[in-house]
């Protein structure tokens, strides 16, 4: 039955159970450690220089230009229908109950092999730091950071501390994660600030060029990882039915998104005045470390290292909540188990969700040792999360344009930002995921387990959403979730809307 709306028709409660005393700094600290900055620079900006050279300010700014017109679509449907859902309900109820469904799947899943692959960073950055003290053997076993296996398992014991705290409350993990937060921005700020100015390489124009990127594929693959990259800004949104005031949400989930840009463009500037193009690629899931010790001696060098480490950390735990939130939404429409609907009385938390998804993250983390090598597991985990976050991104900002769609009448002003930037988006996203998933199909001849094998690159993602589809099916055919019938959500109730709403 759906939650009642407050005498002053304003914001409708929380769930049972739920705390409701969040503001929008922590939902900006939530947001902001679930999109790592500091672990997309010193990881994800070698990895697109993989794709595309020296080119990472252009493609960065690039990226964010669809993003922003996404970020748009989630503020202005948080503002009628604030749901922990988001997506999930919005394009269920826009679109269709089945999209609606994969968004949300999408979600759980692309969630879960990012907190698998972060495991992993994790382990390699507690053994990168161990090396810097001077620490290269345990037990008779020689540490190597780029070992999936030894960084895999140190991983787990992270994650495992960092759920356990995720059970405590949002209130507390937030808190956490603003202090780290602090430190890794102080870090970044410095060392990136510095290095712009004191690298010996030259600026170049071609910096800002995209027209000199060697090919299409190359730029459509750049894109998606940079918008990999800005993943995460949505996690404020997964905690709205938790903040004071649905607005904070929004704000929050902007805020973080400009945030990122800014710190994107001074690291990819920062990094290509201190390294070469094969330094940036050479040195995978150690590359914060190498560019610390390119500018700084010990025991200075290692601060961008310990900043890495702490927002490996910040994001396993911010990863952890924003999932849950989406599965209790989806337990409560009876599209998954009543299991994800339970609240611990002691904290107001999803906590046996919490730890369920903790438990699950570290099975597939193991499953993960396939790829031997750290750098292979993030590539191939990038390339699968950042194609099948366009798809969601997109059905969301196409939700947001139908939804919408009335206010065309009403000025440009209102059409532009309800239906043509969000739909914009949409299109550039699905557009630069297609082309890229039929360069996969086309690249090879056979199938082999490798980032390099671009069936094995198309498998991945094409995985996640086959089992989105039968999970749909059994949620329709089997749970006979109502949600199928309806699109709706059943709680809480949507806001009055202050736009007209043909839907």
């Amino acid at each position: 039955m759906a939650s009642p709306r407050t005498p002053s028709g304003g914001v409708p409660p929380a769930p049972a159970g739920l705390n409701k005393n969040l503001g929008v700094i922590d939902g900006f600290a939530i947001a902001a450690s679930s999109t790592a900055a500091t672990t997309s620079i010193g990881i994800g900006l070698g990895v697109t220089a993989g794709a595309v050279g020296l080119h990472l300010p252009i493609i960065m700014l690039l990226a964010f230009l669809p993003v922003l017109g996404i970020a748009g679509a989630y503020s202005r449907l948080n503002r009628v229908e604030p749901n922990m859902g988001s997506g999930y309900v919005w394009v269920g109820r826009s679109l269709s109950p089945w999209l609606g469904f994969l968004v949300g799947w999408i979600g759980i899943v692309a969630t879960l092999v990012f907190l698998a692959y972060t495991t992993t960073v994790t382990g390699s950055a507690l053994l990168q730091l161990a090396g810097e003290a001077g620490v290269h053997e345990a037990a008779g076993l020689r540490l190597d950071p780029d070992s999936t296996a030894q960084s895999t398992l140190l991983g787990i014991v992270v994650l495992v501390a960092v759920t356990l705290t995720a059970v405590t409350g949002i209130r507390s993990a937030a808190n956490l994660q603003k202090y780290l937060l602090v430190f890794e921005y102080v870090v970044l700020l410095g060392f990136c600030g510095y290095g712009l100015f004191a690298g010996p390489h030259p600026f170049s124009l071609d910096w800002i060029n995209p027209f000199t990127i060697p090919s299409g594929q190359q730029l459509a693959q750049g894109l998606l990882l940079s918008v990999f990259c800005f993943w995460g800004f949505e996690a404020s949104f997964s905690v709205t039915e938790e903040v004071r005031d649905p607005e904070d949400a929004s704000r929050a989930g902007v805020i973080t998104l400009f945030t990122m840009l800014g710190l994107f463009l001074l690291g990819s500037f920062a990094f290509q005045r201190v390294l070469s193009l094969d330094e940036l690629t050479g040195h995978g899931a150690q590359g914060l470390t190498y560019f610390g010790d390119r500018l700084a001696d010990q025991p200075l060098a290692a601060l961008p290292l310990i900043a890495l480490t702490f927002s490996a950390v910040a994001s396993l735990q911010s990863g952890v909540i924003p999932t849950v939130r989406g599965m209790f939404a989806m337990g409560r429409d009876r599209t998954l188990g009543p299991f994800w609907t339970r609240v611990s009385p002691r904290y107001g938390t999803p906590a046996a969700g919490t730890v369920a998804v903790g438990c699950v993250a570290a099975a597939v983390a193991v499953l993960s040792l396939v790829l031997p090598k750290v750098g292979d597991l993030i590539l191939a985990s990038v390339n699968a999360i950042g194609v099948v976050v366009a798809l969601s991104y997109a059905l969301t900002a196409l939700a947001a344009a139908a939804r919408f769609r009335g206010t065309v009448r009403e000025s440009l002003h209102q059409a532009l930002r309800a239906v043509v930037f969000p739909v914009a988006g949409a299109l550039v996203l699905l557009a630069l995921g297609g082309y890229l998933c039929w360069t996969f199909y086309t690249s090879a001849d056979h199938f082999e387990v490798s980032p390099d094998n671009g069936w094995f690159m198309l498998m991945c993602p094409a995985v996640m959403l086959l089992t989105g589809v039968v999970a749909a099916a059994w949620a329709k055919w089997v749970r006979k979730s109502p949600y199928f019938a309806t699109g709706r959500s059943l709680a809480p109730d949507p806001l009055p809307e202050p736009v007209r709403d043909p839907a």
